[in-house]
């Protein structure tokens, strides 16, 4: 079966970012990614996790978006312009896809 190049990009940013993220990243021509909860880690700060709060706004998402190599520089600038001034990890890996045309 034949694959595709793609980069794979993974966002871990404060909930209450999220849909600052997501906009940003909407405006640079992303059409597709997933949010997920993020329920604990380490970090600079230490250990932290989100049991015991009441509401999200004090924990963690994640967003996951893969894209086509020549978009990435587009995305980094705008998912950077919101994390920057934000608790927030920004990573980037290769991977492949089976079906190029959803990317």
């Amino acid at each position: 079966m034949q694959t595709h190049k793609a980069k794979r990009v993974e966002i871990t940013i404060e909930a209450v970012m999220e849909s600052r993220l997501t906009d940003a990243l909407k405006k640079a021509g992303v059409t597709g990614f997933t949010v997920l909860p993020v329920l604990g880690g380490s970090g600079r700060s230490g250990a932290w996790n989100r049991s015991g709060q009441i509401s999200r706004a004090s924990g963690m998402v994640q967003v996951v978006c893969i894209i086509k190599p020549d978009r990435l520089d587009d995305l980094l600038d705008s998912a950077f312009a919101v994390v920057e001034r934000h608790i927030g990890v920004v990573s980037v890996v290769d991977c492949e896809v089976l079906r190029a045309e959803r990317f």
